[in-house]
């Protein structure tokens, strides 16, 4: 694709590069981010390449980021991974660059007025680089690879999500080729202390049922109660809902103090529901997506919109 020629010449032109992605980083942005800095960083060693943005502390093993100045960016390279939504972008510095090219997999529509690469068939923001990685013929270094590695795993639940896994597990394979430590990031992710599984079990009490559907709503009191990231409950405690078989579709939505909004996750296990986020504002694929929501009748609306389309799927 000439898009893609075109990110790569400005990798060899730039100086400086500067890797961006969402807030509240989940593995793939972060994997994304930290596989394509150091796969980079080997292959240009003179050069200047940073990561930035907020960070995660339940995902702190995978590598930390650089905290640099508003200068760098004058002269720079801005590459942003796994999201093309331009309020969801973590440091807002990425403005100040020279260029800017985004490589994302969401079905999302892209209000970042600038170079964007997407392709929708890719599990995770990380087989997409991946696979542009090895087009180009980038060696992957071992953690690189480790990085790059967690982002496929988990973005698509342990290969069980996505279009096309034979790809997802054709460039998982040639991962652990470059030495990915599966091991190691598998540890990290599914090893929890005895407090987060009492935490779990406390929500494994609290969410509701509505036909096929199965939903949560955390106020800020669950915060006050438990203390921890954002993300441990909002995305952290969907799977407390999942692999019941009687429910298709599970819902979690949590209030957000920091923005005076709800964040919604969505999943299901086969019907596609990615058009009622897309409805409310949200994205994402077709199976796992989600929305900022301004209130608690959103919400309702919302739910009601899933128990409809669970109703449909029943019909067909």
């Amino acid at each position: 694709m000439i898009m893609e020629k075109k990110l790569f010449e400005k990798i060899e032109k730039y100086d400086t590069i500067i890797i961006h992605r969402h807030f509240r980083p989940d593995l793939d942005a972060l994997g994304s981010q930290l596989g394509l800095a150091y796969t980079l960083k080997k292959a240009y060693p003179k050069k200047n390449i940073y990561v930035v943005g907020d960070s995660s502390m339940k995902y702190s093993f995978i590598g930390a980021m650089d905290l640099i100045d508003d200068d760098v960016y004058s002269n720079a390279l801005v590459i942003i991974v796994d999201v093309a939504v331009s309020s969801m972008v973590s440091d807002e510095r990425y403005k100040l660059a020279s260029e800017i090219y985004v490589i994302d997999h969401h079905k999302n529509d892209c209000d970042i007025t600038h170079n964007h690469l997407c392709d929708t068939s890719r599990v995770a923001a990380a087989e997409y680089i991946t696979h542009l990685l090895l087009k180009y013929g980038y060696d992957i270094p071992e953690y690189a690879a480790t990085c790059l590695y967690a982002g496929i795993i988990s973005d698509s639940g342990r290969f069980l999500y996505g279009n096309n896994l034979s790809d997802s597990l054709l460039y998982a394979s040639k991962l652990i080729g470059f030495g990915a430590k599966s091991k190691y990031i598998y540890d990290n992710i599914y090893t929890e202390s005895l407090e987060d599984r009492m935490k779990k079990n406390y929500f494994s009490n609290k969410f509701e049922i509505n036909g096929k559907v199965a939903y949560m709503k955390n106020t800020q009191e669950v915060f006050e109660k438990f203390g921890g990231e954002f993300n441990d409950i909002s995305r952290g405690m969907l799977s407390v809902m999942s692999g019941i078989e009687e429910i298709k579709i599970w819902l979690n939505f949590t209030y957000d103090i920091s923005k005076n909004a709800i964040i919604g996750e969505f999943r299901s296990r086969s019907i596609p529901i990615v058009d009622v986020a897309k409805k409310y504002g949200g994205g994402g694929h077709e199976l796992a997506c989600g929305a900022t929501l301004d209130n608690w009748d959103i919400v309702d609306f919302v739910i009601n919109d899933f128990v409809e389309l669970s109703k449909l799927e029943d019909m067909e």
